[in-house]
């Protein structure tokens, strides 16, 4: 009974990550995350919700010791309490891609199909952008840029790729990539370009898929 007793306790704390991450605003909350430290204010309304509910969603994953929580000035801040967090997102969601066809069909109803990138192909990437042979641009907001981004990719957030439009050579290839293949603003990205005559595709990649696979990300401090 004694062993028996260990072992259900072995399996309530494993449980307890579980219980952290069963909620669609939570996982969210944590993808947000991996993008970089954001306040309260900030992740309520990049997830759409009201800060008092974030604020207890964010409880909630602190409890299960998912993120941590520090004050910057009378804002309350919050990161992912490891890098093998944000891998618990990304593994998390590849099973649910894997196994669920509903999430399947959802993904495919994207705007644009993005590019699922193998160990060679990110390499293969990495190499063309070194070379300048494709322009990588990163249309999240310049915050989570600086915090980390894919080597010799560019900071273009989605909201002022208009007026950088004269410093893109039109006669290359342009990737864009977002917070990962539930992002969105990639494919705005790619849609304004090819719009304006630029080849234009994204990646389903983000940081924190890139990191996954043990590749270096480049960082922009705020100075």
């Amino acid at each position: 009974m004694e062993s028996r007793k260990i072992k259900d306790l072995l399996y309530e704390q494993v449980a307890r990550v579980g219980k952290a991450a069963s909620s669609p605003k939570r996982l969210e909350l944590l993808d947000l995350l991996s993008q970089g430290e954001k306040t309260v204010e900030a992740l309520a309304s990049a997830a759409s919700i009201d800060i008092k509910l974030a604020s207890a969603h964010l409880k909630v994953l602190k409890e299960g010791r998912l993120v941590e929580a520090r004050r910057d000035g009378r804002f309350i801040a919050y990161r992912l309490a490891g890098a093998d967090v944000a891998g618990l997102w990304v593994n998390l969601r590849t099973v649910a891609e894997e196994h669920l066809v509903e999430l399947r069909v959802a993904l495919g109803q994207i705007f644009a199909a993005p590019e699922r990138l193998t160990a060679e192909t990110r390499i293969s990437l990495l190499d063309k952008a070194r070379q300048g042979k494709v322009i990588v641009i990163d249309v999240r907001p310049e915050i989570e840029y600086r915090a980390g981004h894919l080597p010799f990719a560019r900071s273009m957030p989605l909201a002022e790729i208009e007026r950088h439009l004269p410093d893109l050579p039109a006669d290359k290839e342009i990737v864009a990539y977002c917070r990962g293949p539930f992002c969105l603003m990639s494919d705005e990205a790619v849609r304004l370009l090819r719009k304006r005559g630029y080849r234009a595709s994204k990646i389903s990649d983000g940081v924190a898929e890139w990191v996954m696979q043990g590749l270096p990300l480049d960082v922009s401090p705020l100075t």
